[in-house]
């Protein structure tokens, strides 16, 4: 079969080339054309577009850029229509994605299969007509988007597992049988690790607090920041040049399975911090903090940022987010979880409960077999 994926960024790339590699092991003449990056064309079949032209983000990059964005948009449709694949396999990225789906649902006959559902239940709730409309079948990989979609909604989707807690998995697998790295160079104490985000903007409104905040434990941990992938040294260098901070780049999962405690900016990276049982501060800076405050009780659906504290249903980590995000907080807090801390015991029984909700399904694996039986039973329909 065909197969026509769209993923916009780099999460999306490489949760896309896992289903891509699951879809060929039950599918042995699948063919694929995708707009994507290394990790899917990795995997073989044709790329149309890089991410990198369609990802901006914020009100201003994407005005800026807004030509680039309709102009690929309409490549991307004309592509469809040409192409015209047995499946639409959407990878998150619903601003672009979501006009994909509403496209190919009016003007052809070709089934929209959404996965890694878009985050409607945080913001823009009003999204979900678009969905029940537009999206045939819907794969999640939080559990429980299970219940605000069927409960609350009335619209089945499927449950895959999550392929987050997938990966480290299988790195902790895999490094109890051989030595990932050699992070002597890094440390020689024990390590609090900074995941200061994947954004240069981001990485600018958080990594200066986090590195004050820890400034009073460098006699007795190395202080560790993990570089995230596309941003380059020097702009790392610009925040801990004469600082005890060390740069340790695209390895955050060693960094993880030796650090004793971590600061982190909100996203997956909080799941990953929790999944290798390091205690953790949830960070996150904004603009004007007190209107931001006020305006995420309004907006929001949710009553937190974090999705370990999302999934747990609870608070298991603490929030410093626009009015209580100060230097002050982060340290008090960074207190209390480091050993002998006296929340760290009740943080790391709040993972085990994050760990079990989740499950132990392999969820590219799952989706890619539910999406080739569905295909299969509508063809001989």
């Amino acid at each position: 079969m065909k197969y026509y994926l769209i993923a916009g960024e780099a999460s999306g790339d490489l949760h896309a080339s896992h289903l891509i590699h699951a879809l060929k092991e039950h599918d042995q003449h699948a063919d694929f054309r995708f707009f994507g990056g290394d990790l899917m064309a990795a995997e073989g079949g044709t790329r149309v577009k890089h991410y990198r032209e369609l990802a901006y983000m914020g009100i201003i990059p994407v005005l800026l850029h807004l030509p680039t964005i309709l102009r690929n948009m309409r490549m991307c449709k004309q592509d469809i229509l040409q192409w015209q694949p047995d499946v639409v396999i959407l990878v998150d990225y619903p601003g672009f994605n979501l006009k994909i789906a509403k496209f190919v649902k009016k003007e052809t006959k070709i089934p929209v299969y959404y996965y890694i559902a878009p985050k409607i239940w945080a913001w823009k709730e009003y999204r979900i007509k678009n969905i029940k409309r537009d999206v045939d079948e819907l794969f999640s990989i939080l559990p429980f988007e299970v219940d605000f979609f069927e409960k609350k909604h009335h619209y089945p989707i499927h449950y895959v597992g999550n392929p987050t807690a997938q990966e480290v998995r299988e790195f902790i697998n895999n490094s109890e049988n051989s030595d990932n790295s050699d992070y002597s160079e890094y440390s020689e104490k024990p390590i609090i690790a900074l995941l200061a985000g994947s954004r240069q903007q981001e990485i600018k409104d958080n990594l200066p607090a986090m590195i004050e905040a820890t400034g009073h434990l460098t006699s007795q941990y190395d202080i560790i920041l993990a570089g995230a992938p596309g941003i380059e040294r020097s702009y790392y260098e610009k925040f801990i040049q004469g600082t005890s901070v060390k740069l340790m780049e695209n390895q955050t999962f060693v960094l993880l399975s030796k650090a004793t405690a971590a600061l982190v900016t909100s996203g997956t990276a909080t799941l990953e911090t929790a999944l290798f049982r390091v205690p953790q501060i949830v960070c996150y800076e904004t603009p004007i903090p007190t209107v931001i405050a006020f305006l995420r009780k309004l907006i929001l659906k949710v009553k937190y940022i974090s999705l370990v504290n999302l999934i747990a249903d609870k608070e298991v980590v603490p929030e410093l987010v626009a009015d209580t995000f100060s230097v002050e907080n982060i340290r008090t807090h960074l207190g209390k979880i480091l050993p002998e801390g006296s929340q760290r015991q009740a943080m790391l029984e709040g993972y085990d409960e994050v760990i079990r909700r989740l499950g132990d399904s392999r969820a590219p694996d799952v989706a890619a077999q539910q999406i080739y039986e569905l295909l299969n039973n509508n063809q001989n329909n």
